[in-house]
């Protein structure tokens, strides 16, 4: 009995739930300052330049594209001001050629972007949030009539520039870009420019968060009223995967553990720890169906990357003429919108920007041996380079489970769990003293 005891206690102290359970209070503190007033000040401000039609007006002062990006901007400039310096912006221009679709003539187009610049100068790694700032009606070709835009995707910018004001008085190690990209009703084109330019200079992208229709809580149709739910969009198999990866991927049955899918999950964790009565609702695949978002353009080009999207749309307030019939209001204006949904959706954005912004690098060569036949499983890895490691959690789930259920935290880079890699499947991600952790890696086989 007393060789069980010491058993069970060694087991004890060697595996405990980790620290990202405790609550980081400058995180909290950076949550309780996203403000509904705020949001919806962004969200009314971008009704009153009328269209925002990629193919709209860039010259005039008070309509248009372009006099929405300038004020885009000029806010971006007074965040600058309390960054000490560590804050810029700029309009990005470029042209975008005549596709013979949606774009008619060769056009000059722009995303407007905001880099916090980090403390780190060796650490490389880069975090992307994003928005659209162009709208449309129910014409996409239409670029003069009123398009308000104000849920499309106008509380997807709001919460992005939200996020920008109070970070960008905090310092984190490496470089957070917010961006309001443009194109993305005419075929994703501002992203499709910022992600392609990512890649050809190997900008290490940790993760790329992009909210797209996250201001309304009532669905037409079925008239659910739900602001407790918000759907994050992860694919299943990454769209540059090697012929090896796809070999590795089969044999261990991981479909469901994509890099974008992880990053999923990640948010889901952040999200029940930081933010009240919001609940991530993991959409396992790309998009809507036979749709996209801006993050896909960063997919297609390698880069882990989710899309938040509203649980349930609202048809009549999305690409539609301003107008009624029927006694039914048409039309995208802030007063269908939820500023309160909108509030707890920047702060599922923010929570998960600044756990991953302070976390460290994640474990290299990460692995789980199976040179024997056995009813545990032993994981292997290596520890990070960069800011130091207080240790590891270990996640295990369930092969037909969604979410991970258990968390052991270890401190050395191999473990052996009572629990067989038949019949589950694990990550290893490595944690801060603070509690921030890395995003999750999925083992290897190890012969």
């Amino acid at each position: 009995m007393k060789l069980i005891f010491i058993l069970y206690t060694l087991f004890f102290f060697q595996f405990s739930f980790s620290q990202i359970t405790n609550d980081d209070p400058e995180i909290k503190k950076m949550v309780s300052e996203v403000k509904t007033e705020n949001l919806e000040k962004i969200v009314n401000k971008l009704v009153t330049f009328g269209t925002r039609h990629t193919l709209s007006d860039t010259k005039n002062e008070i309509r248009g594209i372009g006099a929405a990006q300038k004020w885009v901007k000029s806010e971006f400039d007074k965040y600058a001001l309390e960054s000490n310096g560590r804050l810029t912006s700029k309009i990005d221009y470029f042209i975008l050629k005549a596709d013979g679709k949606r774009i008619t003539n060769d056009t000059e187009v722009a995303n407007v972007i905001a880099t916090l610049k980090g403390t780190d100068s060796n650490d490389n790694r880069v975090l992307i949030v994003s928005g659209h700032l162009d709208s449309r009606a129910t014409d996409v070709m239409d670029a003069k009539i009123d398009a308000p835009g104000a849920n499309d995707d106008g509380s997807g910018v709001a919460a992005m520039m939200e996020l920008c004001r109070i970070m960008s008085k905090r310092q984190f190690p490496f470089t957070l870009i917010f961006v309001a990209v443009t194109g993305e009703e005419q075929g994703l084109y501002g992203a499709k420019h910022l992600a392609e330019f990512a890649k050809t200079n190997n900008w290490n992208i940790v993760a790329m968060l992009n909210n797209d229709m996250i201001g309304n809580s009532n669905s037409s149709g079925t008239g659910i009223h739900d602001n407790t739910q918000v759907r994050v969009f992860s694919e299943a198999i990454p769209f540059l995967e090697t012929e090896d990866e796809s070999k590795t991927r089969k044999a261990t049955n991981r479909d469901n553990d994509s890099p974008s899918r992880q990053l999923a999950r990640y948010i889901k964790t952040v999200t029940k720890q930081y933010v009240d009565q919001l609940n991530i609702n993991l959409v396992y695949r790309n998009d809507r169906f036979l749709r996209g978002g801006d993050h896909t353009p960063f997919m297609q080009n390698g880069f882990t990357a989710i899309r938040f999207c509203e649980i349930n749309e609202n048809y009549n307030h999305q690409h539609q003429n301003l107008r009624t019939e029927n006694g039914i209001k048409y039309g995208d204006l802030p007063e269908y919108m939820d500023f309160e949904y909108l509030r707890k959706i920047t702060c599922a954005n923010l929570a998960t920007f600044s756990n991953l912004a302070w976390s460290p690098k994640a474990p290299t060569s990460v692995g789980i041996e199976i040179k024997e036949l056995t009813n545990s499983s032993t994981l292997v890895w290596k520890a990070p380079e960069g800011k130091s490691v207080y240790g590891y959690n270990i996640l295990m789930r369930e092969t037909s489970s969604a979410h991970w259920e258990k968390i052991f935290f270890v401190k050395d880079e191999k473990a052996t769990i009572p629990y067989s890699k038949d019949n589950y499947f694990f990550a290893v991600q490595s944690i801060d003293a603070l509690g921030h952790a890395s995003l999750p890696l999925f083992p290897t086989p190890i012969r």
